[in-house]
């Protein structure tokens, strides 16, 4: 009889499931515009507060309000339209409905960094077409309409998953061991 072997220690799992990649999601219109949700914020403490956890919390809805802004400053300029075309392609492949990492050389890249070439590729695209002042015009509204919706939105009813409360730092530092119980008498 030929000897088995169990191999302890590996944990399969999926790309999905990284930390990296748990906030890449795009939340529901619905709860993004909650009405019920949208109150003025107490402080600018607060508005920071709110501004640095909605942008975690939606920011896929975010990148695609702003590309949507852009996209409609070049209405009037065709051969724009069609390079924001093309860089939308890169952007929906790599970033809106990725869900596995990207990784060049054998080495992961960051969705931050992704986040950053798209953004100054397309920026430069556009630029390159003639329609600069269209494309900061675009922007400028953008990061209000965003600015404006991340601080006026409450974040009291958001369900954050682990990865969200990981890297925003919700997590206890005492840990989730379970209490022992307190009742009878201890052995000594």
């Amino acid at each position: 009889m030929p000897p088995t072997t169990t191999t302890y220690g590996t944990i399969a799992s999926s790309p999905t499931s990284t930390s990296s990649h748990a906030k890449h999601t795009r939340r529901p219109w619905p709860e993004f515009f909650s009405l019920p949700s949208f109150s003025l914020p107490i402080s600018s403490g607060d508005a920071k507060a709110r501004i640095k956890l909605n942008v975690s919390h939606f920011r896929v809805n975010y990148v695609i309000i702003m590309l949507t802004i852009v996209f409609l400053t070049l209405l009037w300029h065709p051969t724009s339209m069609i390079v924001f075309l093309i860089t939308f392609i890169f952007w929906w492949f790599f970033f809106l409905f990725n869900d596995n990492p990207i990784v060049v050389f054998n080495k992961t890249v960051d969705d931050n960094v992704v986040l950053g070439v798209l953004s100054f590729a397309t920026v430069v695209l556009l630029v390159l077409t003639h329609v600069g002042v269209n494309v900061l015009v675009g922007l400028i509204i953008g990061v209000v309409v965003v600015g404006v919706h991340a601080a006026l939105r409450g974040t009291e009813d958001l369900d954050f998953g682990r990865g969200d409360e990981e890297e925003n730092g919700l997590l206890s530092v005492v840990g989730n061991q379970p209490l022992r119980p307190t009742s009878g008498y201890n052995r000594i």
